[in-house]
């Protein structure tokens, strides 16, 4: 069947069966092609393929059949007319701000984002005289306070990193839409199997495939999704040109991980909230910032544009960063690390690891406190996550 067949289709057979191009060999598994480069018939075919007059594989920095699979299978799954993948999600960021900014540009983003990415906004993109205004996610007077004439566009991660906060999606596109700038949705957290950002107005989504997509912590990748000719014109040049590329062994990963990823998501769903029903009882527990939550603030928001609340649940221990290094020590499963989206659980302490190199102002306008954790709710067991974070909780 061709790629356009499975539009019609369920994300779950999607996942399983877009995007797979067979070999004359007849597999019935993926191919993964290791090349560099590739043989052209005659001369005047590699003309063609170089000059862009016919189509066809180039150069492995951005034309392989393996990325070009994962590419397409996500695609699909999004609802997108194309998906472009690249070496990191920092690098999935780094294209779009590349491709879409010029020096004198000005651009919104949220401060509940990733600190790596706020801190590019922030000292890389200025170096480049592109300004960066930093306003909280939920509220929707300050994007439109922030708005200027040369705003390019809107960046945000809904769910956050690392308080699990809200944007109205579609809200925030129709004002950038209004002011003739882009929304750009970080999927991250909840991925095309709990929320397609585009169906909702966004104009672009930025995934790290590092995350849920694989699914299993193997691999580094990222991706772009979104309009075929807003990619092609402002995004592919840049791949093309300066080579922030996937390898095939990494696309190949992530196009099995696509596979699982939506049967993945509703064990991460069920744990996460069974587990932050737990942790909301604890007495030892100040806070907890799960929307899946009917204490939510934002739960109501999160049932109109989720299928889904994720795997990421935070919360604050009672007695600051003391007691919250305590919880993480006497964990005996769970595992202290600092990245998300695996099957395996793991816990991580925000204001010293991922948004460390944040100023405490930063972090504080974040909501990030020094007795916050954060845990990636894995496929293990529910009771035995719930046990594990016991050891420590319960010795507070």
């Amino acid at each position: 069947m061709s790629d356009k067949d499975w539009r019609g289709y369920s994300i779950e057979t999607q996942g399983v069966r877009a995007g797979q191009h067979r070999t004359p060999e007849g597999e019935h598994s993926d191919a993964i092609f290791p090349t560099s480069s590739y043989v052209f018939g005659s001369a005047k075919e590699a003309y063609e393929r170089f000059s862009g007059k016919s189509e066809g594989n180039i150069y492995s920095r951005f034309t392989n059949p393996t990325v070009r699979a994962f590419e397409k299978r996500l695609a699909i799954m999004e609802g997108a007319e194309r998906a472009m993948a690249t070496a990191s999600g920092m690098a999935a960021i780094n294209t779009v701000c590349l491709g879409l900014l010029s020096a004198g540009d000005h651009v919104v983003c949220s401060r509940s984002v990733f600190g790596n990415t706020a801190l590019m906004f922030k000292n890389i993109m200025h170096k480049f005289a592109i300004d960066t205004t930093f306003v909280d996610l939920d509220d929707i007077n300050e994007w439109q306070a922030a708005m200027q004439d040369n705003t390019k566009f809107l960046f945000l991660e809904t769910p956050s990193n690392p308080m699990g906060t809200l944007a109205d999606i579609k809200q925030l596109a129709d004002l950038a839409h209004s002011k003739k700038a882009l929304l750009i949705v970080d999927n991250v957290y909840c991925t095309p199997a709990l929320q397609k950002p585009l169906s909702l107005g966004a104009d672009l989504v930025v995934h790290s495939a590092t995350k849920y997509l694989d699914g299993q912590g193997r691999c580094i990748g990222g991706a772009i999704v979104g309009n075929h000719a807003l990619i092609e014109e402002k995004l592919y040049p840049i791949l093309r040109t300066a080579g922030p590329t996937m390898s095939p062994f990494n696309a190949w990963v992530f196009h099995k991980g696509l596979e699982t990823l939506s049967l993945r998501m509703e064990k991460h769903c069920a744990n996460a909230l069974e587990v932050a029903k737990w942790l909301e009882q604890h007495p030892a527990v100040e806070n907890v910032y799960y929307t899946g939550l009917e204490s939510h603030p934002q739960h109501e928001l999160a049932k109109q544009q989720q299928t889904g609340f994720g795997g990421i649940v935070s919360f604050e221990v009672k007695g600051g960063q003391e007691n919250a290094w305590k919880v993480i020590d006497a964990t005996q499963m769970i595992s202290i690390t600092a990245n998300l989206g695996d099957v395996k659980s793991m816990i991580t302490h925000p204001s010293t690891t991922t948004h460390g190199r944040l100023s405490e102002e930063e972090r504080a306008k974040a909501g990030i406190t020094d007795a916050l954790l954060r845990l990636g709710v894995g496929l293990e067991n529910a009771d035995d996550i719930k046990a594990d974070l016991g050891l420590g909780l319960n010795a507070l």
